[in-house]
């Protein structure tokens, strides 16, 4: 570990995590750009797919460990870890309609999304990639979650979020 921040003050820690998810975001955008130029989109679309598989269960396990969030802890553990996922520290998002067994989770503000609005491009159809993302994350948490787009790029939103997901435990 880099004892050089232990000197750091909170809020110098705060503004460091934000860096490292500004810098984790702009190496995941890079390596997408870098294959979609030399393959095209569709192959860098289904590696990025592959990608989130392997990655979601890992930063799941990671938070879980860090966290103390028990395994199979359901919808509440589901909550709390989706509060520590590396982009939660950069992207607006809420956790709504909450009960024992399901919960809405939504992306009101997502920093890949924003930014090619900015440039006047359509939103980046991300859909089946956050199938995948938050479905092996919902899984490593508790396997009897089941996840259910409610929509997602390049599915039309509403202005005030980019993509709506319902997590739920059946009874």
């Amino acid at each position: 570990m880099n004892r050089d921040l232990e000197s750091l003050s909170k809020e110098e820690l705060l503004d460091y995590i934000e860096d490292i998810s500004k810098n984790w975001l702009a190496i995941d955008g890079t390596w997408f750009l870098s294959v979609e130029q030399k393959y095209g989109t569709e192959i860098a679309i289904h590696l990025d797919e592959i990608s989130w598989k392997l990655f979601s269960p890992i930063e799941a396990k990671r938070i879980m460990k860090r966290f103390n969030i028990p395994e199979n802890g359901g919808i509440p553990a589901l909550i709390k870890a989706l509060k520590y996922r590396v982009y939660a520290n950069i992207n607006e998002q809420e956790i709504l309609e909450i009960s024992e067994n399901r919960c809405v989770f939504r992306m009101n503000n997502c920093r890949v999304q924003a930014a090619r609005k900015t440039k006047n491009l359509p939103d980046f159809p991300c859909k089946s990639v956050g199938m995948i993302e938050y479905s092996e994350f919902a899984k490593t948490i508790d396997s009897r979650i089941k996840v259910q787009c409610i929509c997602c790029p390049p599915d039309r939103h509403p202005d005030n979020y980019f993509c709506a997901w319902e997590f739920k435990i059946e009874k």
